[in-house]
């Protein structure tokens, strides 16, 4: 795209399987109808436009980078569990209720800057404004769009934000944090309830409280904070969502059984086994009774009788309360055996990798530095059929690691090169 040139895709997807050279231009994403970034190669956009019809996405299906700003009109933009980089000069521009950044699958938009005795800054207008009378220097910042659950300390489920803060001078700062948020990303919690909390291991949460909130300006505030890391906004006391801890499909003769787990469930409902061919319009193939109220292992099956090849599943949790929350996203390739994929490269926090084995058998997963020395091991069980595994990477320091994967009684490896940022 020469100079400042514009590229308009009405009700189409951008994959990029090349080498895509953004310049100065504008890409938009216009129509009536979700679309998709994809592709096996890097996209870096200069501006990006998100500009469709109300209530529709633009999904992400790769991470992507942006230089100068995207620009919201209407419609979503859907992290979908990969990342959105805005670099050292991007910026969001024109976010609002019906028009912004979601991801309650996953993934983070980040920034980093140079924060000194800062006073009332919004970097890249992610909604974190921050005050400090000291020196904070190098500071990254991460917005991200998943719940947070923690079973202890009261803490139930949070808002559907939250921010990672690192700063290079991250004590004694006397900072003030004002966290703002959408309407739809309360999460069903009472916007006059919700307070700070704040996790230095994104697992356990202390109840950091507030000095001050708005609910016309959605915006809740913290003053004398001294240390940054992963905070939060919840009430005390609200219910946990379901936790699913297990999702595979396996295909039995012209059959796709699917099987999930719960760890614990409070004030859910129904379960809705979901079906689609383009992973935009999904279809219930079947409803499923959840358990209520339950702290142990729960297990679920459904067998879709009507399969159609190369569909795509997921499980909606509803609560009582009518929040929903969705489980992962499989490929059924009935067809095709032992498929391998690892996605997002680069990486931030955890990486996903999915295997569609033909036979049960026991995973090792095994990651290596560029020294070849074994930073991180792990085992998992793999059902014939499709499996998605996760591994967290989030204490390896940034660099070059090669990721391999043994199954199948060693007679089945994987390796694939992946980068940790």
């Amino acid at each position: 795209m020469t100079g400042n040139a514009q590229l308009t895709l009405s009700n189409i997807d951008l994959v990029n399987n090349g080498s895509f050279v953004a310049d100065i231009g504008t890409v938009s994403f216009t129509g009536n109808t979700n679309s998709s970034i994809s592709g096996s190669q890097p996209v870096q956009f200069y501006e990006l436009a998100i500009n469709i019809t109300a209530g529709t996405a633009v999904l992400l299906q790769r991470t992507i980078g942006v230089t100068q700003q995207i620009n919201f009109t209407a419609g979503f933009l859907n992290l979908n569990g990969f990342d959105a980089d805005l670099g050292t000069t991007g910026i969001l521009n024109g976010e609002q209720e019906t028009s912004r950044i979601i991801g309650s699958n996953g993934g983070q938009v980040l920034f980093s800057t140079t924060l000194n005795n800062p006073v009332s800054v919004n970097p890249a207008n992610l909604g974190a404004i921050i005050s400090s009378s000291q020196n904070l220097g190098s500071v990254i910042i991460k917005r991200g769009h998943q719940s947070q659950v923690n079973g202890n300390n009261n803490m139930g489920s949070s808002v559907l934000r939250y921010y990672d803060i690192t700063a290079a001078n991250n004590t004694g700062l006397n900072a003030t944090l004002r966290f703002q948020y959408f309407d739809g990303e309360l999460n069903a919690l009472d916007e006059n309830s919700i307070v700070f909390w704040k996790s230095l291991n994104t697992i356990n949460w202390a109840n950091a409280g507030f000095n001050s909130r708005n609910t016309t300006s959605n915006y809740v505030e913290k003053t004398g904070i001294n240390d940054f890391s992963r905070w939060t906004l919840s009430s005390i006391g609200n219910p946990l969502p379901v936790l699913f801890t297990f999702f595979t499909l396996k295909c039995e003769g012209n059959k796709i059984a699917l099987n999930w787990k719960t760890a614990q469930e409070q004030n859910s409902s129904y379960f809705n086994v979901e079906r689609s061919t383009d992973g935009f319009l999904w279809t219930v193939m079947g409803t499923l009774p959840a358990a209520g109220n339950s702290n142990t292992e729960k297990s679920y099956l459904f067998t879709d009788n009507n399969p159609v090849q190369n569909s795509l599943y997921r499980i909606a949790q509803y609560d009582i309360n009518g929040s929903i929350k969705y489980t992962s996203i499989l490929r059924a390739s009935c067809n095709t055996t032992d498929i391998f994929n690892v996605w997002p490269n680069p990486v931030t926090d955890m990486i996903n990798i999915n295997i569609t084995a033909d036979n049960q058998s026991q995973a090792t997963i095994s990651i290596f530095d560029s020294k070849a020395a074994l930073v991180k091991k792990q085992t998992a069980t793999l059902l014939s059929g499709n499996n998605l595994l996760n591994v967290y990477l989030k204490g390896l320091a940034a660099g070059s690691y090669l990721l391999s994967v043994e199954w199948n009684n060693g007679q089945k490896k994987k390796t694939v090169q992946i980068i940790k940022q």
